[in-house]
């Protein structure tokens, strides 16, 4: 790695970026993740894994884990996990005029409205086969024509009861023709946005950054291990998860099999400082462009934040301290979900519009995540003994040092010199 000109400091190369581009477009709603983790990861990884590494596949769910070193319970277990599931949108009844309505989901209700779907039918003569209808789109009102004034005036807004489908069906028994194309309440629809380049350099934007961004991430990490020669004293468990979006299902049952004794959850994180109307709430300032973040609070590690942050200011990169409360919102919550006990947090890369059609995020991010992670790994694999690293090294607020006031108020460069 060229120490003066680092990745996170340049423009993603653009094999990278259609790996990206074709992880975030595999269609991999709530419960039908296979598209992303064996259509695209499965493959990728086994493109550069070491013959003697292995990926567990699991009865229930479709995720997947790359193990580094299988059956190697002595190592240090360390769990990255993406989560390979999309909010989706489903069927839920079919109206007389043709009309599809549909739930929403984690959609907000209006900003899904005029947009380009795909709906995921399964054929009822043919179960377990499924079919793709293109070309409609979801709708509310129809026109403005018809909305009462006060939804023409913006004073009240769209309810997510008046979501449908409209596959523009016409003519006579108009039911009947959406039913003879076997659609079926329960039948999952995406939006259909390809990830595109943005305007500003080095971003990006489309839909379902959450959570394919953090698939991408933890399969990188996995191949600049692999191809630096892997690790002696960690037990890397590469994680792809599935059910986050309703309730981080599926990332406890990876721990809960594996037991890691280290868990990074890997998820797109917000931009504060560009998100609308929340200045009042003093969030932290956390912005795209400026690196990864790191979950302080909830069930964050203190020892593994340390590890982290010191390794990203070892090699110069851009990270952000991220503050998450009583939970981080994410897959690093698995550990302890699934009453494992294991050191964990959580990264993220900020991104604008989440659960939106127009996510947008910034590959600079990214790379410093990716190689974060990478050198994280590594520092790991480095030291005396990992396991009593996690063990001996809580900290003790009650040895804390006495801090004094710093005298001068003014900034740095002003300081007098002594």
């Amino acid at each position: 790695m060229d120490e003066t000109n680092p990745p996170w400091t340049r423009p993603m190369p653009d094999e990278q970026f259609d790996l990206m581009r074709r992880i975030l477009a595999a269609p991999s709603p709530v419960g039908l993740e296979g598209a992303m983790t064996y259509g695209v990861l499965k493959p990728y990884f086994e493109s550069f894994a070491p013959d003697d590494w292995h990926i567990h596949q699991f009865k229930g769910h479709a995720g997947i884990v790359l193990d580094s070193h299988p059956g190697r319970d002595d190592l240090l277990k360390v769990m990255i996990i993406g989560h390979a599931d999309k909010i989706r949108m489903q069927v839920r009844s079919i109206g007389d005029d043709g009309k599809i309505w549909i739930n929403t989901d984690a959609f907000l209700p209006t900003v899904v409205v005029g947009h380009e779907v795909k709906l995921f039918s399964e054929d009822p003569e043919n179960p377990g086969s499924y079919r793709t209808i293109e070309g409609g789109t979801v709708e509310a009102l129809g026109a403005i024509h018809f909305a009462d004034p006060a939804v023409r005036s913006g004073e009240k807004g769209i309810k997510k009861e008046q979501i449908y489908l409209d596959l523009q069906i016409h003519g006579e028994n108009k039911k009947q023709q959406v039913l003879n194309l076997g659609v079926r309440p329960g039948d999952s629809i995406l939006l259909d946005r390809p990830i595109r380049p943005g305007f500003s350099p080095n971003t990006f934007y489309g839909a379902y950054l959450d959570n394919g961004l953090g698939c991408f991430v933890t399969a990188e990490v996995a191949r600049l291990i692999a191809e630096a020669g892997g690790t002696r004293q960690v037990r890397m468990l590469y994680a792809i998860a599935s059910y986050e979006e309703i309730g981080r299902f599926g990332s406890r049952v990876l721990a809960g099999e594996l037991k890691p004794d280290v868990l990074i959850g890997v998820d797109v994180n917000h931009d504060y400082v560009a998100a609308p109307g929340i200045g009042d709430k003093r969030m932290q300032p956390l912005e795209m462009g400026k690196g990864f973040t790191l979950a302080v609070g909830a069930i964050a590690s203190e020892q593994l934040n340390r590890i982290i942050a010191s390794t990203a200011k070892q090699y110069n990169i851009p990270m952000q301290r991220d503050i998450v409360g009583a939970d981080t919102g994410t897959d690093g919550m698995a550990g302890v979900l699934a009453a494992v006990d294991c050191a964990a947090t959580s990264i993220g890369f900020p991104i604008r519009n989440m659960h939106t059609i127009s996510e947008t995020g910034n590959t600079q991010d990214l790379l410093a995540a990716i190689h974060g992670l990478t050198r994280t790994i590594q520092a790991l694999d480095s030291l005396p003994d990992p396991h009593r690293e996690f063990l001996d090294n809580h900290p003790r607020l009650d040895q804390a040092n006495p801090l004094n006031h710093q005298g001068s108020a003014k900034p740095d460069e002003e300081k007098p010199e002594s």
